[in-house]
């Protein structure tokens, strides 16, 4: 397995750039499975969860097209074939989002038959919201041999209100409702910037969305969607890691190609622990100064504080002078990477929903363990300001949602390397 080895130590000096989103793009290409048309997505990240994609949509007859480098990030995607509606567990294994393709399924084809989803072991991300809301909108849903499958002769328009905010569920069922005879009305729905990235592919794809970012969203369906092209948004989790990377050793770092606007709970919760920002329109440069100052945190759903930079912001916070106390609203199994701080020195405790962490201690390098997507970053940014050389294993949890991230780091100081197969070549 890939392990990153990390000398801890150097700051970090000059301009990282922010690729774009995986978790606006993994809903964006399930979108294509509406249209028999071409659909481009540009701004398209390398990392391991598209490349499942990719494999998860040509298995069940589409054609995609993923280019990198001149192609400047670019997939084209056309389902004019749907030959297998079918969500494989041998492809959707490690990934969450493999929920996505449920909705579109059912509408372009009236049936579809979806393994259930894996991924990062965070804790429950329970599907039932999608299965209710597909449900009230004329679908029969059975369960069996770990496969959902769906059937329907064409979906309507239903009103549906989210038991809570889900993510997934909104995009699930926003990317059935365009389709669906009649209106929608979907009440507590989820306002992340992905969504709303969605909504805008959609909409440019021929659909009639009106409220995405809000907690209300109406759909008029439509009968039928042709091609797009759309640019995703830049990753608001990548630009808040590199923020945090600047701050915590000590830099001056110039996080390029993201959205400010979508930072906003982050950016004041690093301000109040005492870190210096020049915020642009489309940059955020963070300097070395103040001394680190505890501040809490709860995580919530967006615009609050984003649980996929918690992991982030607790390896800030064991650098930090003072007492933190982050609060874990959204998975109840998101504390995976205190076992590993702690072996780097960190002083962190669990109750429950919460860790308190003491801060201003000296990290130490260590050989640890990854066990998830952003408990991986955290571990990366603990062993750039550890004393001696980290072993980092498993960290294909990393591949799956950075993009390049060693190589990013390095071009701005860090000493990180990657031992065994690089991702993407042999």
């Amino acid at each position: 397995m890939d392990k990153f080895v990390i000398r801890g130590g150097n700051p970090l000096l000059g301009t990282i750039k922010v690729s774009g989103a995986k978790n606006s793009a993994l809903p964006c290409m399930a979108a294509a499975i509406l249209t028999e048309d071409e659909v481009i997505l540009e701004n398209i990240p390398q990392v391991r969860d598209i490349e499942t994609e990719r494999r998860l949509l040509e298995s069940m007859g589409a054609e995609v097209e993923l280019g990198y480098g001149r192609a400047q990030h670019r997939t084209s995607i056309k389902c004019a074939v749907l030959s297998d509606p079918v969500a494989k567990y041998e492809i959707v294994k490690t990934m969450r989002a493999s929920s996505l393709v449920l909705g579109p399924l059912i509408a372009r084809t009236g049936m579809a038959r979806v393994a259930m989803p894996g991924g990062c072991a965070i804790g429950g991300r329970p599907i039932d919201l999608h299965i209710k809301g597909l449900e009230a909108m004329g679908a029969t849903i059975t369960q069996e041999h770990g496969y959902l499958e769906a059937r329907t002769n064409r979906l309507k328009g239903a009103h549906i209100v989210f038991d809570k905010i889900t993510v997934t569920g909104t995009e699930d069922l926003l990317m059935a409702a365009v389709m669906a005879e009649g209106e929608s009305l979907f009440e507590n729905c989820a306002r992340e910037p992905e969504v709303i990235d969605l909504a805008a592919l959609l909409n440019a794809m021929g659909a009639q969305i009106k409220g995405a970012g809000t907690s209300t969203i109406r759909i008029k369906g439509v009968a039928k969607l042709h091609g797009a092209r759309h640019r995703i948004n830049p990753d608001r989790i990548e630009a808040g890691t590199f923020l945090i990377a600047g701050a915590i050793t000590g830099g001056d770092l110039n996080v390029d190609c993201c959205n400010p606007a979508h930072l906003g709970s982050l950016l004041g919760k690093l301000e109040q622990c005492g870190v210096k920002l020049d915020i642009g329109k489309e940059n955020v440069r963070v300097r070395s100064g103040n001394k680190l100052v505890a501040a809490d945190i709860t995580t919530e759903e967006y615009p609050g504080f984003p649980t996929d930079m918690q992991a982030q912001y607790m390896a800030l916070a064991t650098q930090a002078e003072g007492t933190s106390v982050v609060t874990e609203n959204i998975f109840e199994n998101r504390f995976m990477h205190v076992g590993e701080l702690n072996r780097m020195g960190a002083n962190i405790t669990v109750q429950g929903r919460s860790a308190t962490v003491r801060g201003g201690t000296k990290l130490q390098s260590a050989a640890v363990m990854c066990s998830d997507l952003r408990a991986s970053a955290a571990l990366v940014l603990a062993a750039l300001v550890a004393d001696g050389e980290s072993i980092l294993d498993r960290v294909y949890h990393m591949d799956r949602g950075y993009e390049r991230l060693e190589e990013k780091l390095r071009g701005v100081g860090a000493q990180i390397r990657r031992m065994g197969e690089v991702f993407g070549k042999k």
